[in-house]
């Protein structure tokens, strides 16, 4: 038997056990006592049932943090747990386990945000026990070797300014967020090169706002809807974050990525080959029936027209069902080509929805996709889905100060249809 903290230190002390802070990961489940009766009895059992509520805020609590930090959310900004979980010893070793461990986590961020991150961690768990010895030996250690791996390269501390492994957490509706184990998270792992996007027009190096607040909504059970079983084209899918999602989780049977940028295709396909399913060992396993990805990429440049092209020639024997677009509406000149892509597209196959998604940085590049959509005659209407505040977002993490807008587009045949 353990012995329980007094009800009355606050639930922040009363969360504080010297036992594991999972007990599904660890291996050592929650027992009630069995050696007393009667009020003593009672009262342990209710002071066990606290502990058990604290475990289970405990989950949550580091498994955010674990989100967030395979995200590479700016340190300053993640959701720390408290002080009474960082005291405790088998907290600071699911932290090294599910945060650092090279073994355990065969992708991890890059050494100069881990060293943020950790920097951070240490200074808390400092903070909350006023004992610099009380910072578990490993997390010690791999702060030391990771200031000295790092000390020379102190322009190369940001996340914007890293090419770098990011992991995106994708929890399909209508699981519970609070409840799953973080063992148990689905994930898309991107290799962005955030660094080539800096002063430059090559945006589809890393995933943006809008990308993240599309996929929120298709990962709903509304969402699904638009997916599964679907044949889906993406245009300008940059990173093939999209794509990725709707082949490995939402049940598309066909996704073809297309962007204009051959740099961005070469990338993209190696992000698709990244997150081939894997055996625990590390090898590759069957991707689906019959060894093939549903995920291709191809070259599409906007504002040409289709007739005579390879993408005729694939929707004359294949037809799809959904074409989907984010954060392609922010520059005057390519929401013009974009519209004259779609037109194209409803005109070879009238049954199409376009699912357009963005943050409204240009209100005016809106406005002018907006008017050339109408200048064709498509049907618009207005997907009613808003963002959360950051800090009540459990995965995929964006910001949502700036204006977020799902647009579905249809074609004028097939109004009503």
């Amino acid at each position: 038997m353990f012995s329980l903290v007094a009800a009355s230190q606050g639930q922040d002390e009363r969360c504080h056990t010297r036992h594991p802070t999972t007990p599904h990961d660890i291996g050592l489940p929650l027992r009630l006592p069995t050696a007393a009766w009667g009020e003593p009895q009672v009262a342990a059992n209710d002071a066990l049932r606290q502990a058990a509520r604290c475990y289970n805020m405990t989950d949550q609590n580091l498994v955010l943090l674990r989100r967030q930090y395979l995200q590479l959310f700016e340190p300053d900004f993640i959701s720390w747990p408290p002080p009474a979980l960082l005291r405790n010893d088998d907290v600071q070793t699911w932290l090294f386990r599910h945060l650092f461990d090279p073994v355990r986590n065969p992708v991890l961020p890059p050494a100069q945000y881990q060293r943020l991150v950790l920097d951070n961690l240490v200074r808390r768990i400092v903070k909350a026990t006023g004992d610099r010895s009380a910072v578990q030996s490993r997390l010690a250690a791999l702060f030391a070797k990771l200031q000295d791996h790092c000390k020379d390269q102190p322009n190369q501390s940001l996340p914007s300014q890293i090419e770098a492994y990011i992991t995106f957490t994708c929890l399909v509706s209508p699981a519970a967020p609070d409840t799953e184990g973080d063992h148990d998270d689905p994930t898309i792992t991107l290799l962005e090169r955030r660094n080539r996007v800096i002063g430059s027009n090559f945006t589809g190096f890393r995933t943006w706002e809008g990308c993240m607040h599309l996929a929120t909504y298709l990962l709903t059970a509304a969402g699904q809807e638009h997916i599964r079983g679907k044949r889906v084209l993406e245009l300008g899918a940059g990173t093939g974050f999209l794509s990725i999602l709707c082949g490995q989780y939402l049940g598309a049977e066909q996704v073809l990525a297309t962007d204009g940028d051959e740099q961005v295709i070469e990338a993209l396909r190696e992000n698709v080959s990244l997150n081939r399913p894997r055996a625990q060992d590390g090898s590759e396993t069957r991707l689906v029936a019959g060894g093939e990805s549903p995920i291709s990429a191809r070259m599409l440049r906007w504002g040409e027209e289709l007739e005579g092209t390879w993408l005729q020639e694939e929707f004359s024997h294949e037809r799809y069902d959904v074409v989907l677009g984010a954060d392609i509406t922010y520059d005057k000149d390519a929401v013009v080509l974009l519209a004259f892509t779609i037109k194209e597209l409803l005109q070879l196959q009238p049954h199409l929805e376009v699912i357009i998604a963005g943050v409204v940085r240009k209100a005016d590049s809106f406005e002018l996709f907006l008017s050339e959509c109408k200048r064709y005659g498509f049907i618009i209407t207005e997907v009613d889905f808003a963002a959360k505040l950051m800090r009540e977002q459990k995965a995929l993490f964006y910001a949502a100060a700036m204006p977020l807008r799902i647009l579905s587009v249809r074609g004028p045949a097939v109004d009503g249809a």
